[in-house]
């Protein structure tokens, strides 16, 4: 197998740097987002015919506020998968120092939003546990997953875009990226990313490692990107996230009344899961209640509201907040992105008692989410991969700098030291002891924060890894 993987990777690389004339993108003003401009590139469906269907891939680009200070490209992903880029330019938080320095790009990743967007006709009801299936209490609950994950497995293989599905893929995704730099006009660009991004970045640097300069790689998946494994991991992420919550919900006993001590806190939780597991009420039911927690475990900022809905799901009182529009269709969508990627890079358990051993494991080392992770998703019944993984290796230039939380819900601190490892020679990493999914600008830890900022403005790459002690906004 390690021998397939390196020749993939050797001709995945070949197959992109085949010459092609790209023609100079056309900007215009973004719909609803003016301070961004808008384009396609095309690109080859299928990388081993490059001149054969083309797809076109949605790019945004945000100008360097200081021209003259500008030093190059910054492309970015934010994540998911199954996340669309587009606004990510002007979302995400940079400091100023870099939007001086860099025209900043987002995109929509092949499947995602505007990029050829997939479909499975999805039904509401479907989108909602696409994703996410619904919470298993025992062997039965991951049978009926699992029905269920074959059915929307089913629609998506046999939907009108089912043809672009062996093609939904991170490394296609990254050979995307190159012909965005080359349409671009530049020879190498610089490069952030988060979560998800983090393993589309390190194929891409894999793949093409000439032709990245700065690499940024924030909250890493591990080196084989997210598999079942990498699913199963958010379950020990939520249960080493959670104190910290519940520290921060103790502390204000007084106004959220969800107990005094962590322990209460805790307690808290597993009532108003089994609580709202037997009788929904605002639209919560147990599953949506532990998803909606382990999203808002992902950030600080977001405890106060995590707080603010537990205590009025506590005492019975209406959410605020009106429900939010649906699509009319799920073409380029989240749940239908997600599944496209994560089923195509990677071949998940086709047994459904793997998932039932997995459920009932998992349910006893965490907890508070592990089942919840574990179970069954529609990839158990999706076509095998069309090509072996790349294999992340040292190879290349040390221009890769990994910022990383101690306590991420999402991407776990272990998974992310195997990238590292991985990495070896060509890798730094900054941890910070701090909580929260994504640690650059999300977190209070100016440590951190600046040696990114310092990487990206001014070339200071780390001369050995470091680790941030807790700091105190």
């Amino acid at each position: 197998m390690l021998k397939i993987a390196l020749v993939a990777t050797a001709l995945a690389g070949l197959v992109s740097a085949a010459p092609v004339s790209a023609a100079p993108l056309r900007w215009s003003a973004c719909p609803g987002t003016p301070r961004l401009q808008c384009s396609t590139v095309p690109v080859p469906l299928d990388y081993r015919h490059p001149d054969g269907r083309k797809i076109d891939v949605a790019v945004s680009r945000l100008p360097a506020a200081k021209p003259e200070k500008r030093r190059g490209v910054l492309l970015m992903n934010p994540g998911g998968p199954g996340v669309a880029g587009l606004r990510a330019p002007v979302a995400q938080p940079f400091p100023q120092a870099v939007r001086d320095s860099y025209d900043i790009v987002g995109f929509d990743p092949r499947g995602i939003g505007a990029s050829a967007g997939l479909t499975c006709n999805l039904t509401d009801e479907q989108r909602a546990v696409a994703a996410n299936p619904p919470y298993p209490h025992n062997p039965a609950d991951v049978a009926k997953s699992a029905e269920l994950a074959k059915q929307i497995a089913k629609q998506c293989i046999t939907s009108d875009t089912a043809d672009l599905l062996p093609f939904i893929t991170t490394a296609n995704t990254a050979r995307d990226m190159d012909r965005i730099r080359e349409a671009l006009g530049v020879p190498k660009v610089s490069y952030y990313g988060e979560s998800y991004g983090t393993y589309l970045g390190a194929v891409y640097t894999t793949l093409f490692p000439e032709r990245s300069d700065r690499v940024v790689l924030d909250s890493s998946l591990p080196p084989e990107g997210y598999d079942v494994e990498a699913l199963r991991a958010q379950g020990l992420g939520f249960q080493l996230r959670f104190p910290d919550f519940a520290k921060y919900a103790a502390e204000k006993d007084q106004q959220y009344h969800l107990g005094s001590t962590p322990a209460a806190v805790t307690a808290k939780y597993y009532e108003l899961a089994d609580r709202l597991e037997r009788k929904p009420e605002s639209g919560f039911d147990g599953t949506a209640f532990r998803g909606f927690t382990s999203g808002e475990l992902r950030n600080d900022a977001s405890f106060k509201e995590l707080a603010t809905y537990w205590h009025l799901l506590d005492t019975h009182q209406p959410l605020p907040g009106a429900a939010a529009a649906k699509d009319a269709s799920d073409r380029g969508t989240f749940p239908v992105g997600y599944l496209g990627v994560i089923c195509g890079d990677s071949r998940w358990p086709t047994s459904v008692r793997t998932y039932q051993r997995n459920v009932e494991t998992d349910g006893v080392r965490y907890p508070m989410y592990g089942a919840f992770a574990a179970n069954i998703r529609a990839c158990a019944y999706w076509p095998a991969p069309a090509e072996p993984k790349v294999r992340i290796t040292g190879g290349g230039p040390a221009d890769v700098l990994m910022v990383q939380n101690l306590r991420d819900p999402a991407t776990p601190l272990p998974g992310a030291l195997r990238t590292r490892w991985a990495f070896g020679g060509r890798a730094r990493m900054v941890t910070a002891d701090q909580g929260g999914h994504v640690a650059y600008g999300a977190g209070a830890n100016a440590c951190l924060n600046d040696a990114a900022t310092a990487y990206l403005v001014d070339g200071k790459f780390p001369a050995r890894d470091r680790f941030c002690p807790a700091e105190r906004s």
